[in-house]
C-alpha cells in the first residue's frame, strides 16, 4: 500500500479521468473528481450548483460574482467573508483537496490539486496529454459528435481548464515545470499510461526506503 497521493492534470479527450480511475482501482485507493466538489459544498456551505457552474472556469467578471454572491449561503469563515465568490469557491475546494489528502493516498483529478499540495512530500503530480487526432476519435466517440465539433470541443475545453489554472496558480497548464511527469496516452494507451504511473509510484516508494535505510 502506497502513500503516495497522485494529482492527475490532463488535456480534454486525453483520457485523464479514465487512467485516474483505473489507477486507483489497481492502487485500491479512492480517486476523487467531481466528489472534490460535492465535499467543499459540504464543508463551505456554499451551494453545489454554484461549485458545478465555476468547475475548472475562471469567471473574472466582478458583476457575475456580485449578483451569483447572492445565492451562495456565505462561506462565513474567518476573511473569507469579503472576498468575490468566485474566490470563495477556489478557496473551499482548495481547503477540500487538503482535507482529503490527509485521509491518505488517493488519486485527484484536475481542479489544481497538484498546486493545492505542492508541499506535501507525497505529492506525484501527472499530466496527461494526447495528439489531437487521437482526442479528436475519443470526443466525437464519447459525445456522439462531428470530428469537427469535437475538435471545438476540446478547444473551449482545454482554454478553460488553462485559463483557470494559470489564473488561480503561479505555474502555467500543461508546462512540463509544473508538474513532475508528463505522459503521452496517445503513445502509451490508457493501460500503459496507467502502468507507466504505476511503476513511478513504485521507484518514488523505493526511494523513499532507501533514504530511510541509509
Amino acid at each position: 500500500m502506497t502513500n503516495t497521493i497522485i494529482t492527475i492534470g490532463r488535456e480534454f479527450g486525453s483520457g485523464g479521468c479514465e487512467i485516474g480511475h483505473k489507477l486507483a482501482e489497481k492502487l485500491g485507493i479512492k480517486c476523487y473528481d467531481k466528489d472534490m466538489l460535492d465535499l467543499a459544498a459540504k464543508e463551505s456551505g456554499i451551494c453545489q450548483e454554484i461549485f458545478e457552474s465555476h468547475d475548472e472556469k475562471p469567471t473574472n467578471s466582478f458583476l457575475y460574482s456580485l449578483v451569483m454572491d447572492t445565492y451562495s449561503f456565505g462561506y462565513s469563515s474567518g476573511s473569507y467573508t469579503d472576498m468575490p465568490l468566485n474566490h470563495k469557491v477556489f478557496l473551499a475546494q482548495f481547503d477540500a483537496i487538503k482535507k482529503i489528502a490527509k485521509d491518505g493516498p488517493c488519486v485527484l483529478v484536475g481542479r489544481c490539486a497538484d498546486y493545492a499540495l505542492e508541499d506535501n512530500p507525497e505529492l506525484l503530480s501527472v499530466f496527461i496529454h494526447a495528439n489531437m487526432d487521437a482526442r479528436i476519435r475519443r470526443i466525437a466517440r464519447d459525445f456522439d459528435l462531428t470530428d469537427a465539433k469535437a475538435k471545438d470541443m476540446i478547444r473551449k475545453t482545454d482554454k478553460q481548464r488553462s485559463s483557470y489554472y494559470n489564473y488561480y496558480t503561479n505555474k502555467r497548464w500543461g508546462d512540463a515545470n509544473s508538474y513532475q511527469f508528463c505522459l503521452d496516452s496517445s503513445k502509451l494507451g490508457i493501460e500503459g499510461t496507467v502502468d507507466a504511473i504505476l511503476k513511478l509510484i513504485e521507484i518514488k516508494d523505493d526511494q523513499k526506503i532507501n533514504k530511510k535505510i541509509y
